[in-house]
């Protein structure tokens, strides 16, 4: 992780955590721009092997302007999800030809902004969103250029919430629908059948599902060629997972790179891949104050200024993050439930975690929360929303400051009938 200890001090990079809280206040996150680069270049070199390979960061990991453009400073391209994870992309630096948008409820709206941006390509998961994109494309007189997002029906062996390609899920096209919608696009005006897309989930800690799915498009991509199809790109998606606990080894980015030569090199397609967790989680650390330390019946709880609001993952799929005092003390260990001021009992940070004993005013960094941290936030009981830092080397700077409560409440508006002529006017 980004976080280790120097002298008894938590640090990122040449920067001590306490410092970072003691200006900013808490709930804060903290990001390794050094690990954020790192982790890139691990993709950059891993996947020389296949060459014109597009590396498109999936921008819903984590969507501070700061943290796509670093990526896009490296030559990142982007997986976006929305019009306005397109903006972002676009806002940050990421060329349009680099841009690949996916998500299984485009709209109308959104296809023509994108289409008037020029995108590199559109993942269509559903015949019916493909007869909308050719709609929109024609009536704008452009062209669409497309991959089919294919459902291999692969049990990626993750968190149900995070699998992607498996018959059940939302996600793609039925691969056994495959062809005969490669034939419909080729059919429709204003569309450019340009490749293969694939996902299959998140935070995968095996190759295994990678085999089978890959496999998979090998054999649909021959397949295709077949009915006089040839594709220009395939996308492998993203999902590798990072080590959340000690002792997890996830695959590195050379032998995921290895596994797509082996299945798919010989393909004469351009690559694409669109890491997310494996650039950004590893590389932050969202810092918390010990409000109370309470004992009760039958468990101690640490009570802290963090919350299911700031860091919805252990709540939202009972994910682990590791946890460390931003100072080192020579004290006992404890048993705690780590739990945040929000009005839910499922405001449970972890349950039974054995830590160094704390009391009020301790600091605390939660590891590995880089990824769907930040980004996932909000402001149930009307809280504020966590401001981000970016750390380089010896310095720190602010890359989304802390709004006020005047900021927070201001987005609300008094009652007032709308006229339906005029809104429709404007």
């Amino acid at each position: 992780m980004a976080a280790d200890y120097k002298d008894g001090d938590l640090m990122m990079e040449g920067v001590k955590l306490a410092t970072v809280a003691s200006v900013m206040g808490t709930p804060v996150y903290c990001y390794s721009r050094g690990r954020i680069e790192a982790a890139y270049r691990a993709y950059e070199d891993a996947f020389a092997c296949l060459p014109g390979t597009m590396i498109c960061y999936a921008v819903k990991a984590n969507t501070n302007q700061a943290v796509i453009g670093t990526l896009a400073a490296l030559g990142a391209g982007a997986d976006v999800v929305s019009e306005g994870e397109l903006r972002r992309a676009l806002k940050a630096g990421v060329p349009t030809s680099r841009i690949v948008f996916s998500g299984v409820a485009k709209k109308p709206s959104e296809m023509e902004f994108a289409l008037k941006a020029g995108i590199y390509q559109f993942n269509v998961e559903s015949e019916p969103e493909l007869m909308a994109l050719s709609k929109v494309a024609a009536r704008l007189g452009l062209e669409a250029s497309i991959a089919l997002r294919v459902n291999p029906d692969v049990d990626a062996r993750t968190h149900e919430k995070i699998a992607t390609g498996k018959s059940e899920n939302k996600f793609g096209i039925p691969w056994r629908r495959a062809r005969a919608c490669y034939r419909l696009a080729g059919s429709l005006p204003g569309i450019r059948v340009q490749g293969i897309a694939m996902h299959i989930g998140s935070q995968l800690l095996s190759l295994e599902p990678y085999r089978e799915a890959y496999s998979r498009l090998a054999e649909m991509v021959a397949e295709l060629a077949e009915d006089g199809i040839k594709l220009e790109s395939i996308d492998i998606g993203g999902g590798l997972g990072i080590a959340y606990e000690d002792g997890t080894v996830p695959p590195s980015q050379a032998a995921l790179a290895a596994l797509a030569e082996e299945c798919l090199g010989r393909l004469d397609a351009r690559l694409i891949i669109e890491p997310g967790r494996s650039l950004v989680g590893a590389a932050g650390v969202l810092l918390s104050e010990v409000i109370y330390v309470k004992s009760g019946e039958s468990r101690d709880f640490m009570i802290i200024d963090a919350a299911m609001n700031d860091l919805i993952r252990p709540a939202m799929y009972d994910a682990y993050h590791g946890v460390k005092p931003l100072k080192t003390k020579a004290t006992a260990v404890r048993s705690y439930d780590i739990v945040g001021p929000v009005c839910e009992s499922g405001d449970t940070f972890a349950k039974s975690r054995v830590v160094p004993e704390v009391k009020a005013g301790d600091l605390i960094a939660f590891l590995g929360a880089g990824a769907y941290g930040a980004v996932m936030a909000g402001t149930y009981n009307s809280r504020l929303l966590v401001p981000e830092v970016m750390i380089a080397g010896d310095s720190f700077g602010v890359i989304r400051p802390r709004p006020t409560y005047d900021d927070l409440i201001g987005l609300d508006t008094p009652w007032q009938v709308i006229d339906e002529k005029e809104e429709r006017s404007a």
